[in-house]
């Protein structure tokens, strides 16, 4: 047995399912908890059990939150005439960080990705265009990321969102191709969102 106990090879298996964690840090996170105390492990796996129990998505945005709308949806400081649609809840925290935008959220949970059997209906496309045909907002920004998937996405949903009369923009190459929005820093990213240009028909 290579850990020489079952339970802990089990544990650096799971970890090693998460993104962005290959074995050596699942096996660092594995004897991580190993070593911590009971405390540790008990707040630990009441955080892992709450995240699941308590937190869902926002009926508006699709935001993550614990009660629908949302905090973002329901601030009437905000106001309704942009829209920035984002890939991820992860791309909505790294905006906000950034303080320079105050408008609504859409969240898509994705892009387009044919390769890896992921289209339109996998994404929350439909519930964007019902949203803009029904509160018209002036200006759609598409914060997506600067890659190939992201790319795509812009231009279809550029397509579909042209004819419903609203500008549509996307953020200015400020964020390196190939990058990702949650790994930007507030000032490339906030200068991005400044310099957005619309997207021609």
């Amino acid at each position: 047995m290579e850990y020489g106990s079952e339970a802990l090879a089990r544990l650096v298996d799971e970890f090693s399912r998460l993104p962005g964690i290959g074995r050596k840090s699942a096996r660092r996170l594995a004897f991580h908890v190993l070593k911590a105390d009971d405390d540790t492990i008990k707040r630990l796996a009441e955080a892992l059990t709450d995240v699941k129990s308590r937190v869902v998505f926002c009926d508006v945005c699709h935001n993550v939150t614990e009660a629908s709308p949302c905090p973002l949806c329901s601030d009437a400081r905000r106001p309704d005439e942009v829209v920035c649609v984002v890939e991820e809840p992860s791309d909505v925290l790294a905006i906000e960080a950034t303080g320079e935008y105050q408008g609504r959220y859409h969240v898509l949970h994705g892009v387009l990705s044919p390769l890896d059997g992921v289209g339109p209906d996998d994404l929350k496309v439909k519930e964007l265009l019902a949203r803009v045909r029904e509160a018209a907002p002036r200006e759609v920004i598409l914060a997506l990321n600067p890659d190939t998937e992201g790319d795509a996405t812009a231009f279809y949903l550029h397509k579909l969102l042209a004819p419903l009369g609203c500008e549509v923009s996307r953020i200015a190459r400020g964020i390196p191709v190939g990058g990702d929005l949650e790994f930007a820093d507030q000032v490339t990213l906030g200068r991005a969102i400044q310099g957005r240009e619309l997207m021609r028909r």
